[in-house]
């Protein structure tokens, strides 16, 4: 019983209800009937008194023996009649309750359709919503139901309400980190520019130069970290750039730069795959994953390796690299933004924690899924897997 949906328990539940007053109506009829034949032909044939036997009608008096003659006879006629009419009651009555209760169920199935159409309606809507690419996606549709005031409706309009006020709130979350992320990087380049400047002078002297490399090596890092942000909100947008383009060519040019300045043993193994997408966002993607993996690594005999190929109509990219041991319970830790292992917010000079977040939210807005796999020997194996392009024709 649960797991018939609702619109067949309601209609199994009318059809049972209707049955079961079907039933004992016949019931009540089979009795009333009974009772009535018993007496049907003026005097009761279950009385021994001989001051009540007579005629019908005429009222003339007969003898006991010519009474016990005539019980007889009115019995045998009596009983033979009420049992046919009995048995016909019976026999017309249920074919006619069998056949009254199938188009009982039939209508209550229809009715229970009816009845649960504006329910099906906010079903659709919330899977829409629930599947649209990144988060708040999709927030900007509504029910918008029609119909009687009840209490389906007022269901209805409530969940438009509550999707109204989370797109407003997605939606200023958005602008908030990319407005900051462009009002930040005003300052950031004009004081890269004066440190710059004070260094190069030729007057500077040793104290300053080196007070002027660490004050850039700090603004690299927050030029970096504002990227990030600026890319994370970017990439939350709905894509307005989609061309087609092979994860394989892709990763073939990041890979020969990330080897050209690590000493980590780096190889690759590249098929076609070829996704449709911002060439740009995919290309972060790509140089985020190798970026991670070689910051995440065991050092000067750490590896690296990075394949795509095309599996099942996706374009699947994949990077594996050597590391530290990951708990199984962390793997999704490492996608939220600003956290790294043991839920430990990050900082120093390994990231920023926005690698994977970006991976996660450029893979979401391209219609595709990402996951991660800790390796048994330490450091983890993250694939991407994106939609193909479409046939044509």
């Amino acid at each position: 019983m649960k797991k018939l949906t609702i619109r067949a328990r309601l209609t199994l539940v009318y059809g049972g209800l209707f049955l079961f007053a079907g039933t004992v109506l016949l019931a009540v009829t089979y009795v009333l009937v009974d009772q009535r034949l018993t007496r049907g032909l003026g005097f009761d044939l279950r009385s021994r008194d001989p001051d009540r036997m007579s005629l019908p009608q005429s009222g003339t008096k007969i003898t006991p023996e010519q009474a016990d003659t005539l019980r007889g006879l009115v019995r045998q006629v009596q009983e033979d009649a009420r049992q046919d009419a009995l048995d016909s009651l019976l026999t017309q009555g249920g074919v006619a309750l069998a056949v009254v209760t199938v188009a009982a169920v039939a209508f209550g199935w229809l009715v229970a359709g009816r009845a649960l159409q504006p329910l099906n309606q906010i079903t659709g809507t919330a899977r829409r919503i629930a599947g649209a690419d990144g988060a708040g996606r999709g927030l900007h549709e509504r029910i918008a139901l029609d119909g009687p005031t009840d209490e389906v409706k007022e269901l209805a309009d409530t969940f438009d309400l509550m999707l109204e006020k989370l797109d407003r709130s997605f939606d200023g979350q958005r602008r908030f980190v990319a407005n900051a992320s462009h009002e930040l990087r005003t300052p950031l380049a004009i004081n890269r520019s004066l440190v710059e400047l004070a260094v190069t002078r030729p007057d500077a002297p040793a104290e300053l130069r080196q007070l002027g490399e660490t004050l850039l090596t700090v603004n690299e890092r927050h030029e970096r970290l504002i990227d990030g942000l600026l890319t994370l909100a970017e990439s939350e947008n709905t894509l307005t750039e989609r061309t087609e383009v092979d994860l394989a060519e892709v990763a073939a040019h990041l890979t020969d730069q990330t080897a050209a300045r690590t000493t980590l043993a780096v190889s690759r193994t590249l098929a076609p795959a070829r996704t449709v997408g911002d060439p740009v966002l995919l290309e972060r993607l790509t140089q985020n994953l190798l970026e991670n993996a070689v910051r995440h690594n065991v050092g000067e005999n750490g590896w690296l390796t990075v394949t795509t190929t095309t599996d099942d109509g996706r374009a699947v990219l994949t990077v594996s690299n050597s590391g530290p041991v990951v708990p199984g319970y962390e793997v999704e830790s490492i996608f939220l933004p600003f956290r790294r292992l043991n839920r430990e917010r990050v900082a120093g000079n390994r990231g920023f924690g926005l690698g994977l977040s970006i991976v996660r939210a450029v893979t979401r807005a391209h219609g595709g899924t990402v996951h991660a796999l800790p390796r048994p020997g330490g450091g983890l194996v993250v694939t991407v897997s994106l939609p193909t392009p479409p046939r044509a024709g």
